[in-house]
């Protein structure tokens, strides 16, 4: 069970400390719904963004700012504690949120993203914890350990979140944030291609809400 633990928890961040970063996060205003927290800044972004997901309704989510996310801009994960001790049922998340994008010549805020941008990044995070909210305690271990060693499950990841959320009506949203993080310059090289050749294209995303659309008409 150790073996299968480990992974995980390096998945996860570690357990907040009282930081000096920290206590300052805390001081910022927040937004309370649903038993969700959520930053002042962009609360409006997020509660669109959860309204196309009326299954998370009532699962304990904490938006987070956070100064730097390695690799990433926002990361979905299930609180550590909850995943091991309660139930699936009870499990609490958290989405981190890089507060701004480096972008070379500009540091943007986060909440100056363009609003629909924002709000699909925000719903592909939502899409992960669809992923997650399901799977049982050991299921997410393998998981954790699958996600760290290969690229093609966390293709299959995060193709995953993509398609939930554009399932959930989130289609152009979806496609307007890739779009975004594709030609907006001043994007890290290294994270672009990324997104590239882990995630849906947009013609995928295209393709797939067209194909969702047919089904529904």
């Amino acid at each position: 069970m150790l073996n299968l633990i480990l992974p995980l928890l390096l998945l996860l961040a570690p357990a907040d400390r009282l930081s000096s970063n920290s206590l300052e996060e805390n001081k910022q205003e927040k937004f309370e719904v649903d038993n969700k927290i959520i930053p002042w800044e962009i609360k409006d972004a997020v509660v669109e963004a959860l309204a196309y997901f009326p299954e998370l309704a009532g699962v304990r989510i904490d938006f987070e700012f956070k100064d730097r996310i390695n690799g990433a801009v926002m990361q979905a994960q299930p609180r550590v504690l909850t995943l091991l001790v309660t139930g699936k049922e009870k499990r609490e998340y958290r989405i981190k949120i890089t507060r701004e994008l480096d972008l070379g010549d500009e540091i943007l805020a986060i909440e100056n993203v363009p609003h629909d941008a924002l709000v699909g990044w925000i719903g592909h995070e939502l899409g992960h914890i669809m992923d997650y909210k399901d799977r049982s305690t050991v299921n997410m271990m393998h998981f954790g350990m699958r996600y760290m060693m290969s690229n093609k499950r966390l293709t299959e990841a995060e193709i995953a979140a993509d398609t939930y959320a554009i399932s959930c009506g989130m289609g152009h949203q979806i496609l307007t944030v890739k779009n975004y993080i594709l030609n907006q310059e001043g994007f890290d090289d290294k994270y672009r291609n990324k997104i590239r050749d882990l995630y849906m294209s947009p013609a995928q995303i295209l393709s797939l809400q067209e194909e969702l659309e047919e089904d529904e008409g």
